[in-house]
């Protein structure tokens, strides 16, 4: 047996209630070969974890997996605990609750001290929301950033939207963020009221589900079209600024 496992990273489909046909549209089948085969699992929630792998066809019960849960609430000083598996010469797999772990996920801490031990990290091929909308929005894919989420305070998040727009007009950069789903509405009327007029901005939401919509416009048109419905749904924004608006004052 090797002296330690390999920690494998596995993506899921972007939808919360994924089934077999999601699974088997998002993931390759190396990766569902590969996920078929582990015993050990870190999830962010066990319960949406099980609803995913109960679709896998796995070799073995359910009831007979180890799924150790890795969220927010996780205390820091249990982290070294969930990599036992893999110093007991077991592979671990690593699931995020849509999309691939450790990207915009709690999933990162555990990899960053997987490599401190010198454990291998394998990354599997399969569904990641940030840069399906990238690729589709239109925007420059040669410089690009993820900023996670913006401030929820209105002055702060007209601030970040300023600064945002700043350094992606100076490194000509497109900008990538996310929001909690219900305030979408919110972030959208935002950027609308402080991005400037040339600025483009595209709305990328529920990206690989029936519901798909991304467009792309800059914000003096998207200003003359109707709202977009992207309440509650999950979404990436991307912003690109004009590079001749970096000198100019507000």
């Amino acid at each position: 047996m090797r002296d330690t496992g390999a920690l494998y990273l596995l993506p899921v489909p972007l939808t919360m209630t994924p089934d077999a046909a999601a699974l088997h549209a998002a993931l390759p089948a190396p990766a569902l070969a590969k996920a078929r085969e582990l015993r050990h699992f870190v999830v962010e929630q066990a319960k949406t974890a099980r609803a995913v792998l109960k679709h896998l066809q796995m070799a073995v019960p359910l009831r007979e997996l180890s799924l150790a849960e890795l969220n927010e609430h996780t205390p820091k000083d249990t982290l070294p605990s969930l990599l036992d598996p893999l110093l007991r010469g077991h592979d671990l797999g690593l699931m995020s609750e849509a999309g691939c772990p450790a990207v915009a996920d709690p999933g990162a801490q555990l990899v960053a001290l997987a490599q401190e031990r010198g454990i291998r990290v394998i990354p599997l091929i399969g569904p990641s929301s940030l840069l399906l909308a990238l690729m589709a929005s239109g925007l420059t894919g040669q410089r690009f950033a993820f900023h996670g989420y913006l401030p929820v305070q209105a002055e702060e998040r007209q601030r970040a939207i300023h600064e945002l727009e700043k350094e992606s007009s100076s490194r000509q950069q497109t900008q990538l963020f996310i929001e909690t789903p219900y305030r979408n509405r919110t972030l959208f009327a935002a950027l609308l009221q402080h991005a400037r007029p040339d600025t483009q901005l595209c709305l990328a939401a529920d990206l690989t589900l029936p519901g798909e919509s991304i467009r792309t416009h800059r914000i003096r048109d998207w200003q003359r079209l109707p709202a977009p419905d992207c309440d509650r749904r999950p979404a990436v924004f991307l912003m690109l600024a004009s590079s001749t608006c970096a000198g100019r004052s507000r």
